[in-house]
C-alpha cells in the first residue's frame, strides 16, 4: 500500500502526517523525528519503508517547532503531548499493538512519554537513541530510563557520536533483560555507514528493521 499523507490534531494544532501501512500489517509504530530534520526527511521515509516491509506499520508527524518552519526544539511537555495524541489517532486508525518510538530526539521523547506520562504500548523502537550531546560522554538523558517497563529496542550506530558504547550498554544493562541493544554495523548517528568496511550485505536500513522484526518475535 502506499504511504499515505494528511493532517493530525495533536496538541491542538494542525500537524503534517504520513502513514506507510503494509498489506497484512502486525504492529503500527508512531515514528516520532529528529531534531534536526522533519518527518518527511530522506532518512525517516527510509525508516518507514524498511518497517513496512517488515510488516510493521508506521505514522510520521512533524512536532510543532518543524510544522512551523522553527530550529529550536519544543518543550518536553509540548512534545510528549504530542505523541500521545498521535499514538491515541494511530490506535483508533489501525487497532494493532502499539509501538513508540523515533530517531533521536523524537524517541528520546517518547521514552519520556512512556515513563513520565504513562503512555501505554507493547514496545519501544529508538532509533539512534541520544544518550549525550556528540563526543560529550554522559549518561543524564538515561535517568528516566529506569521508569520504563515497556521493552525497549536501541537500534544505533557503531560509529554514533551521541551515544558512546559501553556507556549506552551499560545503561540498558541495569534495566530488565527485555531490553536490547543493536549496534549497527558502520552506522553513525544518521544511518550512513562506511560502505568499504561494513561487513553485512544488508543495507542498514534493512539491518535495523529485521532486528525490530527478531525483537518483536522474541517478545511473543
Amino acid at each position: 500500500m502506499p504511504e499515505k499523507q494528511f493532517t493530525i490534531n495533536a496538541a491542538e494544532i494542525e500537524l503534517s502526517a504520513t502513514l506507510n501501512t503494509p498489506e497484512n500489517p502486525t504492529h503500527a509504530l508512531l515514528l516520532a523525528h529528529g531534531a534536526g530534520a522533519d518527518h518527511r526527511h530522506a532518512h525517516m521515509t527510509a525508516l518507514a519503508e524498511a518497517f513496512q516491509a517488515q510488516n510493521i506499520a508506521t505514522l510520521r508527524f512533524n512536532f510543532p517547532f518543524k510544522q512551523a518552519g522553527r530550529n529550536r526544539v519544543d518543550s518536553k511537555l509540548v512534545s510528549t503531548t504530542c505523541i500521545i495524541d498521535a499514538a491515541t489517532y494511530l490506535q483508533k486508525l489501525l487497532p494493532l499493538p502499539l509501538l513508540i518510538g523515533g530517531h533521536s530526539f523524537g524517541g528520546r521523547m517518547a521514552t519520556h512519554a512512556v515513563a513520565e506520562q504513562k503512555l501505554q504500548c507493547s514496545a519501544m523502537i529508538l532509533c539512534s537513541f541520544p544518550l549525550h550531546s556528540a563526543g560529550k560522554p554522559s549518561t543524564d538523558r538515561a535517568a528516566h530510563l529506569s521508569e520504563v517497563t515497556t521493552p525497549m529496542l536501541f537500534l544505533n550506530g557503531t560509529r554514533d557520536t551521541m551515544a558512546d558504547q559501553s556507556l549506552l550498554n551499560q545503561e540498558v544493562d541495569k534495566l530488565n533483560s527485555t531490553h536490547k541493544v543493536h549496534w549497527l554495523d558502520t552506522g553513525d548517528h544518521s544511518y550512513k555507514i562506511l560502505k568499504r568496511t561494513r561487513t553485512l550485505s544488508i543495507d542498514i536500513y534493512t539491518e535495523a528493521a529485521q532486528t525490530a522484526r527478531e525483537f518483536l518475535t522474541a517478545l511473543n
